[in-house]
């Protein structure tokens, strides 16, 4: 344990250390709300329409911060051989993997609260009914949403591209699940498109644990079911080193 801790402080350190990470990964989406809160106005479905984006804006952070977060960190540090040197030491790769993804796990704690005192304190946005319901359903998509960021790291060949490929997932994504506009008001092929993707179904666990602590049982077993298909990808795919030729 004294490995994990020493590894886990490290992982915080580096992440606050960064300017890029604190802006793209932790102060990205509060930007967001701030900018479209400002516009948005009136209710959609008996809500007001900054709590409906404030919900919506809990999900896409789950995706950006484990997601994009993880594979972006470590496409980046298996390509300047950060990642070969620590398989070289005495630490265990599972302590390592399991400090890291604790690390984004509490960045993206620190980013959910932030977002919800914003919420209340800018635009007097409705709380959670069920706060303990939304924790479990926001860790339950950040552990998700982080197995698919390894494997996207797996999948990723090389530093200069990875910026370009993440994003060109992750932005479609948070439309398409209805992270920025409701789902509900896209077309009906459209809304079927963004309720198969994994933020859209992580949304649908969202709204249900914020609204009225329901627990949509497809969209949390189609969640986790591509959790596992990011950790089945990840355990066959991925590389502490740079791909060689």
């Amino acid at each position: 344990m004294r490995l994990f801790w020493h590894q886990l402080r490290t992982e915080q350190r580096l992440f606050w250390r960064s300017r890029e990470a604190a802006v793209f990964i932790f102060l990205f989406p509060l930007m967001f709300y701030v900018l479209l809160g400002s516009v948005y106005d009136g209710d959609y479905e008996g809500h007001s329409a900054q709590t409906v984006l404030l919900v919506g804006l809990l999900g896409y952070s789950a995706a950006n911060t484990a997601f994009a977060g993880v594979a972006l960190q470590l496409v980046f540090r298996r390509e300047i051989f950060v990642l070969k040197r620590l398989r070289a030491t005495p630490l265990p790769a599972r302590t390592l993997v399991a400090a890291y993804l604790t690390s984004t796990l509490i960045v993206f704690a620190l980013q959910a609260c932030a977002l919800l005192v914003m919420g209340r304190v800018l635009y007097d946005a409705e709380l959670p009914e069920h706060p303990l319901g939304l924790v479990a359903a926001l860790a339950v998509g950040a552990a998700c949403f982080g197995s698919l960021g390894v494997a996207a790291a797996a999948l990723i060949r090389s530093l200069e591209g990875s910026s370009a490929v993440v994003n060109l997932i992750l932005l479609p994504m948070g439309f398409l699940a209805g992270s920025f506009i409701p789902r509900g008001e896209y077309p009906g092929w459209l809304q079927d498109v963004g309720r198969a993707l994994p933020l859209g179904q992580h949304l649908d666990l969202v709204a249900a644990a914020y609204y009225d602590g329901g627990v949509p049982l497809w969209a949390l077993a189609v969640l986790l079911g591509w959790g596992a298909a990011g950790l089945f990808v990840a355990a066959k795919r991925f590389r502490w080193a740079p791909r060689e030729g």
